[in-house]
């Protein structure tokens, strides 16, 4: 019987060229929640798909999203997962601009279209923030996403940081389950604002792990 060898996965900086990519697998890591953003941006990227609109924010050198923050693992050649990250205390201006604006008719705290990225803006101030780290279904289960978390490790001790954090979703059990197998522990969390395009409910999760060199 012939023996299959494994793929061996390869870790780089993401390029322009990668952007498409990045904005599909990001779209897997937020489970809903970058169609919310996308779908509401479309008035400013008119004829755009919401991937595409994502593809174009990824291009962007100056926002935090950009592929200059993300690192890509690649199989034979093709991005199969990738991971975005930069320091927690840029949440704040991150979730400023991507909350889309509310007509004032519907911006009451009534209105359910003017809070559902609100427990998103979770932080840990001084910490390492992974923002998205996702690999497509059928290349999970091979450590990528654990080699991803390593390099996350590696990124905040290269620039003095104690801890990374991330948002999980509770109902992401699989999501969940890997966090905490690598020393990630819920600090705060927040209710999830259900919305049609948002893939779970309950509660968004801020978990935090020390950095390990």
């Amino acid at each position: 019987m012939k023996n299959i060898m494994p793929v061996k996965t390869v870790f780089r900086a993401a390029t322009l060229a990668d952007c498409s990519t990045l904005a599909q697998l990001f779209q897997t890591a937020s489970d809903g929640v970058s169609d919310y953003i996308w779908k509401t941006l479309s008035s400013q990227y008119p004829g755009l798909t919401p991937l595409e609109i994502g593809a174009k924010r990824y291009a962007n050198a100056e926002s935090l999203f950009s592929y200059k923050n993300c690192v890509i693992a690649e199989c034979r050649g093709n991005p199969v997962g990738m991971m975005l990250t930069f320091p927690a205390a840029g949440i704040e201006d991150l979730m400023a601009s991507e909350t889309p604006e509310v007509p004032p008719s519907t911006s009451s705290v009534d209105s359910p279209e003017a809070d559902v990225l609100a427990p998103y803006s979770l932080e840990a101030p001084g910490t390492w923030y992974i923002c998205a780290l996702a690999v497509f279904p059928e290349f999970r289960g091979q450590g990528i996403g654990t080699e991803l978390l390593s390099i996350a490790h590696q990124q905040a001790a290269e620039r003095g940081l104690s801890d990374l954090s991330l948002l999980c979703f509770e109902q992401n059990t699989d999501a969940l389950r890997l966090y905490q197998r690598h020393g990630f522990e819920i600090v705060d969390r927040a209710k999830v604002v259900p919305h049609p395009l948002i893939h779970y409910t309950g509660d968004i999760l801020l978990m935090t792990a020390p950095v390990q060199a």
